[in-house]
């Protein structure tokens, strides 16, 4: 007999997500991978300033998902350097949804930066542009590589 899976919600696509990165917390950690931050610090550095045990407890519950994986890079004390996995990249798509549609339907939301997202179609078709960027040509930089 085949062991069934138990669904804390439903078996729904969205429901089942949801049980996963569907908390205040999550995708903002996700983004923020997305965006080459890799360090317990970078990421408690974010402009929506995650509390500590909170960002402690999404890294372990993202990692037990399978979304994010964690690599010791000091042993004194112990520190880690976080990167996602493929299914946290494949968030990338979610994320960039989020964008579009706060963009449209949100007065006065932007986009946090310009990330290059290696995932699906929509990640890989521009959205069209609403007005000219303000950024300086020397002030854009590439997303850090550490993993």
């Amino acid at each position: 007999m085949a062991a069934t899976k138990s669904f804390p919600r439903s078996p729904c696509a969205v429901a089942s997500s949801l049980d996963i990165v569907g908390d205040k917390w999550s995708l903002l950690v996700v983004r923020d991978l997305l965006h080459g931050k890799c360090t317990y610090k970078e990421l408690a550095d974010s402009p929506e300033r995650i509390p500590t045990n909170i960002l402690a407890d999404r890294l372990r519950r993202l990692e037990a998902a399978g979304i994010v994986s964690s690599t010791p890079y000091q042993q004194r004390p112990v520190r880690y350097a976080y990167a996602l996995t493929a299914r946290g990249k494949d968030l990338g798509d979610v994320l960039l949804a989020f964008v579009r549609w706060g963009k449209r339907h949100i007065p006065d939301t932007v986009a946090l930066g310009k990330v290059q997202m290696k995932a699906g179609p929509a990640a890989r078709k521009p959205a069209p542009r609403r007005a000219a960027s303000k950024r300086k040509p020397g002030n854009q930089s590439a997303p850090k590589d550490d993993r």
